[in-house]
């Protein structure tokens, strides 16, 4: 699609600041409430002073999670193309830029927008099925986090504290930690239910578990994050996400480093995945194999494991390219 408005959006809990440009050049700003009130307004203000159709229209904003949900909504309700971009990249191609402001703010994504327009990646909205989902997963989450909160507290205090004081919050905490894991399961049988009640997820999500370490936390994150493969559609690029995928860096004869995975990626995600190959090594298969023998080689044990989470996420993505599941021993059929 050729763009001809890029409109830079700072979004925060209570407002949203739009700049929109045109051959990156500044047209106005527009302060307004982060609700459909104050998103109709803009839109109002854009169709009166933008020689322009909405489809020529490019929003971006950086992803701040359910702040971003009143924009997303509005949107989807007009057909409007949305880019969700990293802040991190944005900030990134302002590096050299001082101040900071919500409306410079606003300004550097449009402009940022404009400049990388050859490499725009339209946000596609979810179905509401993985917005449940989504919700679900965070809620686990949370959950689990408080439990580790109580518990881990506790463990020092057994190595350190009275002894009797201990067994009076041990039996404080009993019925608060059991609250916590009944939820747990009811959460994680919902999860579960929503797969099993889909046809498409409950395809997708045997397919992902099929993989040797795959299991149902790892792959429900994994359908979530790609949006069921749509939004990732590249193993590389989810090995990227993940912070799987080593990079040198090198200049000259003089700056010299070994490859190192990047901090820029999602650490949920990277950890999950770390934990899909500490399964897959402690269980006999070629993972194990490949685990071992690269060891005895003398390769470092943690680069090693790197190496085994980009082979599941390679093989995740396999299965879904070629809807079928993973088998250790495939024999190809033109062999």
């Amino acid at each position: 699609m050729d763009f001809k408005v890029f409109i830079g959006i700072d979004v925060s809990k209570e407002t949203l600041d739009f700049i929109p440009t045109s051959e990156g050049k500044r047209l106005f700003h527009e302060h307004v409430s982060n609700d459909n009130k104050g998103i109709v307004r803009l839109y109002r203000r854009l169709a009166k002073t933008v020689d322009s159709s909405p489809e020529q229209w490019l929003f971006c904003m950086e992803h701040t999670g359910v702040y971003c949900n009143p924009m997303l909504e509005f949107a989807v309700e007009k057909d409007l193309a949305i880019w969700l971009e990293s802040a991190a990249k944005i900030k990134a191609h302002h590096a050299l830029e001082r101040g900071k402001n919500d409306t410079l703010d606003a300004l550097r994504i449009a402009e940022y927008a404009f400049a990388k327009k050859d490499k725009i990646k339209l946000w596609e909205a979810p179905r509401e099925v993985m917005i449940r989902l989504k919700s679900l997963i965070k809620l686990r989450e949370r959950l689990i986090t408080s439990k580790k909160r109580f518990l881990d507290p506790l463990r020092e205090e057994k190595q350190f504290c009275n002894k009797e004081w201990v067994r009076e919050h041990e039996k404080l905490l009993k019925p608060v930690i059991a609250k916590i894991e009944k939820q747990t399961k009811e959460v994680e049988q919902e999860i579960q239910q929503l797969i099993n009640e889909d046809d498409d997820l409950k395809r997708l999500y045997g397919l992902i578990t099929s993989v040797r370490g795959v299991g149902q936390i790892v792959a429900i994150n994994t359908l979530v994050v790609t949006n069921e493969f749509k939004q990732i559609t590249n193993p590389k690029e989810m090995a990227c996400n993940c912070g799987v995928v080593p990079f040198k860096y090198d200049s000259g004869k003089t700056i010299r480093s070994r490859a190192k995975v990047s901090h820029r990626a999602n650490k949920t995600m990277k950890v999950l995945f770390h934990l899909a190959a500490m399964s897959a090594i402690s269980t006999k298969g070629e993972l194990r194999d490949y685990y071992l023998r690269k060891v005895e080689e003398g390769k470092n044990k943690m680069a090693v494991i790197n190496a085994v989470r980009n082979k599941i996420i390679h093989r995740i993505f396999a299965c879904v390219r070629d809807q079928r599941k993973y088998e250790e021993n495939y024999i190809h059929s033109l062999a």
